[in-house]
């Protein structure tokens, strides 16, 4: 029997169900693509904020990781929230070998702004990792941070910071447009080829919590199911706008609530 398309993440868990693990795997069953995971850190929060951050041993981490490598070979690899340094060398050293597609989130901060990696933890994700990601998936100031500068203003700049992180060794990097200004929102897939300007339109809504999270993940179990990049992120894309669209009738939480991931399901 041939086996089901199946995607890893590796990332942090977020107790409200909205971001993290927990939207990464909602987004690959959306997809129909079978999910494990390795957990990196345990947060407690809500739509309303992060209140607390316990980060798992990197041993750990690297156990997690080995247990689904050796028995369900993951057709492709989302890595999001990594906490520390440590972690980053841990997950960097586990997946020494293994030549799957990896998609990598530099998750930061948190849609409430509070720290998601430490300056040190910034550090070790550009030097052990970034050459390891096929698609690389920052906002602009997840961008900006990455390479010490001040986020990108317009379409031009964008792009010079997408090619200066293709210089850093991620083989394609999607410069996300949620930060920016307009109508539309306009993510940018930045690869040696050139640029592919992907636009949809920017929808009125406050719940929006996990948009990262969700959009990396829903790469990656495109990946899985053997898409190429740019059609991966084309797909990924077209159906995270369609999460953000039913996001309002969930009614989840006083804050900034999470996106539909079943939107196509649920009635």
């Amino acid at each position: 029997m041939t086996p089901h398309p199946s995607a890893l993440t590796i990332a942090g868990s977020d107790s409200g169900g909205g971001a993290g693990i927990q939207a990464d795997l909602k987004t690959f069953s959306a997809l129909g693509v079978y999910g494990t995971s390795a957990v990196t850190a345990v947060t407690a929060q809500n739509t309303r904020g992060v209140s607390a951050v316990e980060t798992v041993s990197p041993a750990m981490v690297a156990a997690q990781i080995a247990a689904v490598l050796e028995d369900i070979p993951p057709g492709a690899i989302k890595i999001g929230m990594l906490a520390s340094p440590d972690i980053v060398a841990a997950v960097a050293a586990a997946l020494e070998g293994h030549g799957g597609p990896v998609v990598l989130d530099p998750v930061m901060v948190a849609k409430s702004g509070d720290p998601l990696l430490t300056a040190e933890a910034e550090t070790a994700l550009v030097e052990r990792l970034l050459g390891r990601a096929d698609i690389l998936t920052p906002n602009l100031p997840e961008a900006a941070r990455l390479l010490g500068r001040a986020p990108a203003r317009d379409a031009q700049e964008a792009e010079a910071q997408g090619r200066a992180l293709l210089d850093l060794g991620a083989r394609a990097v999607l410069m996300k447009g949620g930060h920016a200004a307009g109508p539309s929102c306009i993510d940018r897939l930045v690869t040696r080829e050139g640029v592919v300007a992907l636009e949809q339109p920017r929808l009125a809504t406050r719940n929006t919590h996990g948009t990262g999270c969700s959009l990396s993940s829903a790469i990656a179990a495109e990946l899985a199911k053997g898409a190429a990049a740019e059609e991966a992120v084309r797909r990924a894309q077209a159906w995270l706008h369609r999460a953000i669209a039913g996001a309002d009738r969930l009614g989840i939480g006083g804050g900034h609530g999470p996106v539909h991931h079943f939107h196509a399901v649920w009635p």
